[in-house]
C-alpha cells in the first residue's frame, strides 16, 4: 500500500503535527504499507487560490502543468491521508484550495450525460481533524457539514468509497485525552491493511 498523506497545519508544534509523526511511526512498522509521501501544504508553499478566466478556463483545470506533480501524487497513491485542525466548522481554506484544484474534471470525475463518474476508483482516504470543541460540536450544531463536504460532496463524487474519519475535539483541553488519541492513531496506522 502507498500512501499519500496531506498535511495541512502552518504550526509544526501542533497537534496535528503530532498526528502526522504518529502516522508515520505506526505505517513504517506496518508491512502493507510500503511506501509513503507527505505534502505538507503550507510548507511547500501551495497556493490555494482557484484561478481561471479567459486565458486559463477552469475547463482545463486538470493538465494545468503546474498543478501536475500533486495529480501525479494521487495516481501513485492506494490511500489519501488528510490531516487538519477544523476551523469554523470546515477545513481550513489552504486545502480546500487544494481540493478545488487538484480533483478537478476530466482528472479526479468526468460528466456522462446527466450525471457524472468518479475517476479515483480504487482508492480509500482517511481524515484526522483536530479542533478545541467538543468532539460532537460539528454534529450538533453544524448537522456534520464537514464529514458531508468531505465524504459525500468530495470523496463519492470522484470514486473514493471508502473513507474512515479520526475526528478529535477538545483538543487544547488539558483533559483533552491527547496522548490517547495519539496512540490511537499510531495503532490505527500500525495495523492498517488495504
Amino acid at each position: 500500500m502507498k500512501l499519500l498523506i496531506i498535511y495541512t497545519h502552518p504550526n509544526h508544534e501542533s497537534l496535528c503535527y503530532s498526528f502526522l509523526q504518529k502516522i508515520l511511526q505506526g505505517s513504517n512498522e506496518n508491512s502493507n504499507v510500503k511506501d509513503i509521501k507527505v505534502l505538507d501544504l503550507y510548507e511547500e508553499k501551495f497556493n490555494p487560490l482557484l484561478v481561471f478566466n479567459r486565458d486559463k478556463p477552469r475547463r482545463n483545470l486538470y493538465c494545468d502543468a503546474e498543478l501536475e506533480k500533486y495529480r501525479q501524487q494521487i495516481i501513485w497513491a492506494d490511500k489519501l491521508v488528510f490531516i487538519y485542525p477544523i476551523w469554523w466548522g470546515r477545513p481550513p481554506a489552504m486545502l480546500l484550495g487544494y481540493i478545488d484544484q487538484i480533483f478537478a474534471s476530466n482528472f479526479a470525475y468526468r460528466y456522462k450525460g446527466f450525471t457524472s463518474e468518479g475517476l479515483l476508483e480504487g482508492r480509500s482516504a482517511v481524515c484526522i481533524s483536530t479542533m478545541r470543541g467538543p468532539t460532537n460540536y460539528p454534529l450538533f450544531f453544524l448537522h456534520d457539514a464537514h464529514k458531508v463536504l468531505m465524504k459525500k460532496a468530495l470523496f463519492n463524487y470522484v470514486g473514493i468509497k471508502k473513507v474512515k474519519f479520526f475526528e478529535f475535539g477538545n483538543m487544547e483541553s488539558e483533559n483533552g485525552k491527547q496522548v490517547e488519541k495519539l496512540n490511537k492513531i499510531y495503532n490505527y496506522f500500525k495495523n492498517i491493511g488495504l
